[in-house]
C-alpha cells in the first residue's frame, strides 16, 4: 500500500497542481501537451531504442527470461519521471504564469506512461523458455 498509494499520493500533493477551474482545453496547449508527449513518446522509444541497439550490437545481453514486449513495456513505465520532470520543467520555463502548464503536462505524460505499460506488461507474455 505505501508504494502504490502513499507514495504517488504524497507526490501529486507536493506537486501542488490545482484543477479547480481546468477545463479539457487546457490538456491540448502546446506546453502541456508538448511535456505529455515528451514523457510519453520520447522517453519510450529512447529508452526502447538504446536497449535494442547495445543487444544488436552485442554491447548487453538481454535479460534471459524477458521479452521484446516486456522490455517495452518497462520503457513505457519510464516516462513517469515526475520529479526530475517537475524540476527541469521549472528550470525551462521559470515564467510563473507557465508553472500550472508545466505540471500538467508532466502530470499527463506520468499518467499515460504509467497506464500504457502497466496495459503493456499485464497482457505481455514471457518469450519461450528453451533448455
Amino acid at each position: 500500500p505505501v508504494a502504490f498509494v502513499i507514495v504517488p499520493l504524497f507526490g501529486f500533493a507536493n506537486a501542488g497542481v490545482s484543477v479547480a477551474g481546468l477545463g479539457l482545453a487546457d490538456l491540448f496547449l502546446p506546453l502541456p501537451l508538448g511535456i505529455a508527449l515528451g514523457l510519453f513518446v520520447g522517453k519510450q522509444l529512447g529508452i526502447f531504442a538504446a536497449v535494442w541497439l547495445c543487444a544488436k550490437l552485442k554491447w548487453a545481453a538481454r535479460p534471459k527470461n524477458a521479452s521484446w514486449v516486456q522490455i517495452y513495456g518497462v520503457s513505457l513505465l519510464c516516462g513517469i519521471g515526475f520529479t526530475m520532470s517537475l524540476f527541469i520543467g521549472g528550470l525551462a520555463f521559470p515564467d510563473p504564469t507557465r508553472a500550472e502548464a508545466v505540471k500538467i503536462g508532466v502530470l499527463m505524460g506520468s499518467l499515460l506512461s504509467a497506464l500504457a505499460g502497466a496495459a503493456v506488461l499485464r497482457f505481455a507474455r514471457p518469450p519461450i523458455r528453451q533448455k
